[in-house]
């Protein structure tokens, strides 16, 4: 090493604060490493490659904790048109109120969510809740009346509290703000399969008869899926780990050109200490409120899709088979959509077009459903169909969230404020279905194609706002680049509106 580097090295060394101090652990480790940075080796490490390896290690177990998520919360939507209501003498809005307590649940414990996953490892925290969601579903086949299976969806709601924000701060460790989206939208892919999961899993189960079981057949799904997502769970927590830095599968070389690499996103890898000030930063934050905003309006047709699909389809004269078999194709369309989106964004970034584009055919389905005859089932299925493009432009809104608040608090915060808003759209939701209004629930069907058009306006103003700040910021040095990664102003702890070298991706 030469005069000068070490001259850098012991500068940089004094410049920098202990982890305790103000820097995120990411610095420590690099600052350990320094010698795999400088050697020949670190800087021939095949990026391409080491993305591979870590999309192999990281995004299928992601995916699966998305999937049961999903599943887990859709199966009740499934079980609506078995014999749940008739067994457990649901009467008049109950299922509904069902459905919504699972979203109250999960609302209520996002607050408290933010304190754990500052104090506990994203990964392990994500895999423990995983294991106990996958309990609460299972415990959901012992209902015995409304009361018991309220209970238990409520504590799936809580359980599950941490999906979001967990999965967004574990992507942004491994992955820069361009990589994000796609991976985003790939573990995202889980909840088109679970809907496609689900109607095969209802339409099997469709078929034990009282004869054939002591359990009535959404009984025995329950428990099936509960133990499935336990077992994906102890996974999560023996497979994902904490943070890049304590990988057992990635060598110090390929650590340090990863967290080289990631730097650019100036958001840090691993900060345990909390801080109250970022919490007021992030609750006068203009972006904070038009992202709450969009994704609440977003949700609501979310709502709609994971709680009633299945009784509209059979609203059309199919049996309850049929309904669940029929429901499918909505999850190939929220599949395509999702892929559509990351697929998009990677190559011309621009996600708030993206967003809209996603929601000029949800808004046309919500149309379809509203306003053509009941005699039309193809015009109406198709809108039911065309709906689920609307689950898409969620995973860009998680990604906006992980990309563009700095700040280890402040951005947890930040992702479960948004997570909380999902659940919000989805206690909205539900409650648009009222039994006054069936079969054919006109309002809550119009009720979706007016969200989704306020969706789009929000979005607009939200690319608006954020070019507005990147204007703003262009006299300062510009520091997305690789070449800053010891820099302390990369790793230290400053949210996006302390760090003015910071900009906003849209």
């Amino acid at each position: 090493m030469s005069a000068t580097e070490k001259e850098h090295d012991k500068t940089s060394t004094d410049e920098v604060p202990s982890t305790n101090d103000g820097v995120d652990q990411a610095w420590e480790f690099l600052n350990t490493h320094r010698d795999a940075a400088n050697h020949e080796d670190g800087s021939a490490v095949d990026l391409a490659k080491l993305r591979r390896k870590i999309d192999w290690h990281i995004v299928p177990l992601m995916f699966c904790c998305y999937t049961m998520q999903f599943l887990d919360k859709v199966i009740l939507n499934y079980a609506g048109v078995m014999s749940i209501r008739q067994d457990l003498n649901l009467q008049g809005n109950d299922f509904s109120n069902v459905a919504t307590f699972l979203f109250v649940g999960l609302l209520c414990f996002e607050i408290p969510n933010i304190y754990f996953l500052q104090r506990f490892p994203a990964a392990k925290w994500l895999g423990a809740n995983v294991i106990l969601w996958g309990i609460a579903t299972a415990c959901g086949a012992a209902a015995r009346n409304y009361q018991t299976l309220l209970v238990s969806r409520v504590f799936l709601g809580i359980f599950e509290a941490t999906i979001g924000p967990s999965l967004m701060l574990i992507s942004s460790q491994w992955y820069t703000k361009s990589e994000q989206a796609p991976r985003f939208s790939f573990w995202y892919l889980g909840l088109g399969l679970g809907q496609i999961i689900g109607g095969a899993v209802s339409y099997a189960f469709q078929h034990v008869t009282p004869g054939s079981s002591q359990l009535a057949g959404w009984r025995i799904m329950f428990l099936t899926l509960g133990i499935v997502t336990v077992v994906i769970g102890i996974c999560t927590v023996v497979f994902l780990p904490d943070t890049p830095m304590k990988s057992s599968w990635l060598s110090d070389v390929e650590k340090v050109a990863l967290l080289k690499h990631v730097s650019v996103n100036q958001t840090g890898i691993e900060n345990r200490k909390f801080r109250a000030e970022e919490i007021f930063e992030a609750l006068l934050d203009p972006q904070l409120y038009l992202l709450l905003l969009s994704v609440v309006l977003l949700s609501v047709s979310s709502g709609v899709v994971t709680t009633y699909s299945a009784t509209l389809i059979r609203g059309l004269n199919y049996d309850s088979k049929q309904a669940a078999l029929m429901n499918m194709p909505s999850g190939a369309v929220s599949i395509f959509f999702t892929l559509f989106v990351g697929y998009g964004i990677r190559k011309q970034s621009h996600r708030w077009a993206w967003i809209i584009a996603c929601l000029i055919p949800a808004i046309t389905g919500g149309a379809l459903m509203s306003f053509l005859p009941t005699s039309n089932k193809s015009g109406i299925l198709a809108g039911i169909y065309l709906v689920n493009a609307v689950v898409a432009p969620l995973a860009v809104f998680y990604n906006w969230t992980a990309a563009n608040f700095g700040g280890a608090t402040k951005r947890a915060f930040a992702a479960a404020i948004i997570s909380g808003s999902f659940s919000l759209g989805n206690i909205i939701g539900p409650q648009t279905f009222q039994d006054r209004d069936k079969p054919e629930y006109r309002p809550a069907k119009i009720a979706v194609m007016g969200t989704q058009a306020g969706c789009a306006l929000t979005t607009f103003l939200l690319f608006l706002y954020y070019l507005w700040q990147n204007k703003k910021r262009q006299s300062a040095a510009d520091s997305e680049t690789e070449d800053a990664f010891m820099s302390p102003e990369v790793w230290a702890r400053m949210t996006d509106k302390e760090n003015k070298r910071f900009r906003y991706s849209y």
